[in-house]
């Protein structure tokens, strides 16, 4: 750990145990999913760069096999039922979550949701 991290953050060898989160095998790479995740996304990096300041990496990668639980599948198809699965989102250090529905567009292939938001598209 470089040393102007060290007063922050800490070297920790069972990230899942610290968490209160327990690993689960993965089928295509080896890298385990978390147990509790509602969505799990194995993947592989295709592309790994520096940034223009070289202060972090940019990594692209390859999305090899979805697993999600299926309370959140809209049933008979591949598709996530938007209105049955609330991820945490994290944008500039900052958590949020889904706030109501604001439409959606003439190629979605679930249902829209209905109330006040349900015409705009």
């Amino acid at each position: 750990m470089p040393e102007h991290k060290r007063g922050t953050f800490r070297f920790e060898p069972d990230k899942f145990g610290a968490a209160g989160l327990r690993p689960q095998p993965s089928e295509l790479v080896r890298p385990p999913r978390v147990a509790e995740c509602p969505v799990q996304l194995e993947a592989r990096a295709t592309r790994v760069q520096a940034d223009v300041t070289n202060s972090f990496r940019i990594i692209e990668a390859q999305v090899l096999r979805v697993h999600c639980v299926p309370r959140i599948v809209v049933p008979g198809t591949q598709h996530i039922d938007p209105t049955a699965w609330s991820p945490l989102i994290y944008n500039f250090r900052h958590y949020f979550g889904l706030g109501p529905e604001l439409g959606h567009s003439f190629r979605s292939q679930t249902a829209p949701a209905t109330g006040a938001n349900a015409g705009i598209s």
